[in-house]
């Protein structure tokens, strides 16, 4: 709510002592290799390179709670948003439901970044484990205090609203289909399942490609600036969520997700038939990050230098001849 090809992603991790995140590569490494500073290097273990040790340091379980109040804040403030948004008297609250989205993620980045990385979802932690940036180890623990902080968030608004908006709004969580009054007695409407499993796969993989992507490249960081880069993350996450309510246009579908973490927390506080379908909302997003991986592995280590610019400039390919 946050690749490689040699890059680290600048979080707590990235500058603790004793912990170097190693670049991605498809070759294997020697037995014994050379650090920058010259000094032999061990091999890392099965256990070093899960991140086991994680589980006993103590700043690891620190930085977690960051997470647990950026994700609790993060689910309190966007189910309200919601919940206001399709109150008001707009004709297109999808709209407003975006821009203040993509406000409220930027804002929550940059205060739980320096704390934790920032991650606040679910997908970014997973992610961030699969190429290397963090330890599964580290990933798990986050994704369980995003877990922690989404319920709650959900138990904070529940507290705050009217038992009507609670049963109206379902808490603001993530719905697939809901069942509602008709002619003939209770319908269900909403969006079919395969509809929403696919829209939860593309909508998290282009979130990944497209916005994270740059939170993961230490050199767009450094060139555009933290605060753009994370205001692209939320501009991006709002237009996700604009496209995915607006090409659906059902009633009873909430949109994309794009955040595990968010949906479960009102499905745990509210329950219901937000627990419909609820494993697109894991399954979806998880296959969304093994297809990232993929994608880092494929593409160039490095974009191109400015000696192969000038290499393949024009001009002097017209020189040539």
């Amino acid at each position: 709510m946050a690749a490689i090809n040699g890059l680290a992603y600048e979080d707590e991790e990235s500058s603790s002592e004793g912990i170097k995140i190693q670049p991605l590569s498809s070759a294997t490494m020697p037995e014994q290799w050379k650090d920058d500073a010259g000094k032999n290097r061990t091999p890392l273990t099965f256990r070093d390179r899960l991140g086991i040790d994680d589980f006993y340091d103590l700043n690891v379980w620190r930085a977690s709670i960051g997470e647990i109040f950026g994700t609790a804040v993060l689910v309190f403030a966007v189910d309200t948003i919601v919940i206001s948004s399709v109150q008001t008297d707009t004709k297109t609250p999808n709209v407003l439901l975006s821009i203040l989205v993509a406000i409220i993620v930027t804002i929550l980045l940059l205060a739980i970044h320096p704390v934790s990385g920032g991650h606040i979802n679910p997908i970014v932690s997973f992610s961030a484990g699969l190429v290397g940036l963090i330890s599964m180890s580290r990933a798990a623990i986050y994704i369980a205090a995003q877990c922690i902080g989404a319920v709650l968030g959900a138990l904070a608004l529940k507290a705050v609203v009217s038992s009507s908006i609670e049963n109206t709004f379902s808490l603001g969580g993530c719905t697939v289909t809901v069942v509602t009054p008709g002619p003939d007695g209770p319908i269900t409407i909403g969006l079919e399942t395969g509809q929403a499993f696919w829209l939860e796969v593309i909508c998290s993989f282009v979130f990944l490609v497209a916005s994270i992507w740059m939170a993961y490249d230490k050199r767009q960081k450094k060139e555009l600036g933290q605060v753009i880069v994370f205001a692209i993350v939320g501009t991006v996450l709002g237009l996700l969520v604009f496209i995915s309510t607006t090409v659906t246009a059902q009633k009873g579908y909430a949109g994309a997700g794009i955040n595990p973490a968010r949906c479960l927390g009102p499905a745990i506080v509210r329950g219901g038939h937000l627990w419909n379908s609820h494993w697109i909302y894991w399954v979806g997003p998880g296959i969304s990050c093994v297809a990232f991986y993929i994608y880092t592995k494929i593409i160039p280590r490095e974009h191109f230098q400015p000696a192969d610019l000038q290499r393949h400039d024009f001009y002097n390919v017209v020189k040539a001849f």
